[in-house]
């Protein structure tokens, strides 16, 4: 795969990313200055929406490689109408050491993950040998600029939207040493008021992030959403409001987040799901990631699409049961026009891509002429 330069450079650091990317195809489409009729929109306007906004197509990428505006611009007019502003918190927050990025090869011979299975703790092998269908780590920690830095570049980004194009800022709340759960909830607010302050329309809150801690994840706590996102509503008012799941395994625990939150009238869809955790390993069975903490890291890509499709089709069995009006954002191993329609037949009203993206700068344009 050396002929093919991802749009988010596996080779390079986080900072370097940040601050020299985007590349490949998409560092193209921004200097060529190609608009939004190039990137796939019609003259018939837009055919669908999202949380209430007009897009072309409910396709895009969600948090994670979309660093920046340049990055999220260059998503725009490379046909991809949703773009999802990387994960910003209420204070600047460091990446992980490099890399970040491994090629990842699940046992199985489709090569995916299933949620539960003892291979996610036996190790599974992580190298430079990158594939496709590509399954990668992540292993990032969610880092952030500084709001003064991130607020002007996400208003930025906003502006950068062709018609019928959205852009979806994603937040998440901060754990600090000696943080009481009230100080918790109360900086998820402040961050969401910090992404309204820059025009946004609507956002996405992220309970899933594996770097908090291997099997600690907020979206495990559904009681503790609910509490939160009632937090958040009471900053961001009308503004519709998604919740960033990962695998839930068990039926009733996915319910009591829907009734914890739909139920109480503060979030207004799901995306899911983020990773799955899994303890990395290289050839010799030693810990593939470096430093500590690092034995599990989150698993994106092909790996993930049963597991994303399987919570994409039990959200909306639930969303039947009992009778509730709320999105679903399907995002998991979507690597071709054939998994963007699989999920939206699991009952997903939008798809999003990121390692398949990464990989096919095109993809949103296939997924078009598909249809």
């Amino acid at each position: 795969m050396s002929d093919f330069e991802p749009f988010y450079d596996v080779s390079r650091s986080y900072e370097d990313n940040y601050e020299q990317g985007p590349f490949g195809a998409f560092a193209e489409a921004l200097k060529d200055g190609n608009g939004a009729d190039a990137a796939g929109t019609t003259s018939e306007g837009a055919s669908a929406s999202f949380l209430g906004q007009p897009v072309n197509l409910p396709f895009g990428i969600p948090a994670g490689p979309l660093l920046n505006s340049r990055f999220t611009t260059a998503a725009f007019r490379m046909g991809f109408d949703l773009a999802t502003y990387k994960t910003v918190r209420s204070r600047a927050w460091g990446c992980n050491p490099f890399p970040n990025v491994l090629a990842v090869h699940p046992k199985a011979a489709d090569g995916s993950l299933t949620p539960g299975s003892a291979e996610l703790d036996e190790g599974v092998l992580a190298d430079t040998n990158y594939e496709t269908p590509i399954s990668i780590s992540n292993s990032f920690g969610v880092p952030s600029q500084s709001p003064d830095v991130w607020q002007p570049d996400m208003r930025a980004a906003i502006e950068a939207a062709g018609p019928g194009q959205v852009l979806v800022p994603s937040f998440q709340g901060s754990r600090v040493e000696g943080m009481s759960e009230e100080e918790y909830i109360a900086d998820h607010a402040t961050t969401a008021r910090l992404v309204k302050e820059t025009g946004a329309k609507l956002m996405v809150m992220n309970t899933s992030c594996p770097n908090e801690g291997h099997n600690r994840l907020l979206c495990h706590n559904p009681l503790l959403v609910g509490r939160i996102t009632e937090a958040v509503k009471q900053e961001i008012g009308d503004i519709p409001l998604m919740v960033k799941l990962a695998y839930i395994p068990s039926d009733d625990a996915l319910e009591l987040m829907v009734r914890s939150t739909v139920g109480h009238g503060t979030v207004q869809g799901f995306s899911t799901i983020n990773t799955i955790s899994a303890k990395l390993v290289d050839a010799n069975g030693n810990q593939a990631l470096p430093g500590a903490g690092r034995d599990h890291s989150g698993v994106c890509g092909n790996a993930i699409r049963g597991a994303g499709l399987d919570m994409v089709a039990r959200l909306a069995a639930i969303r039947e049961k009992l009778g509730l009006d709320f999105a679903i954002n399907g995002v998991g191993g979507v690597v071709s026009p054939a998994d963007y329609q699989a999920y939206r037949d699991a009952g997903a009203d939008s798809v999003m891509s990121a390692t398949g993206a990464m990989w096919d700068a095109e993809l949103a344009h296939k997924i078009k002429a598909s249809r």
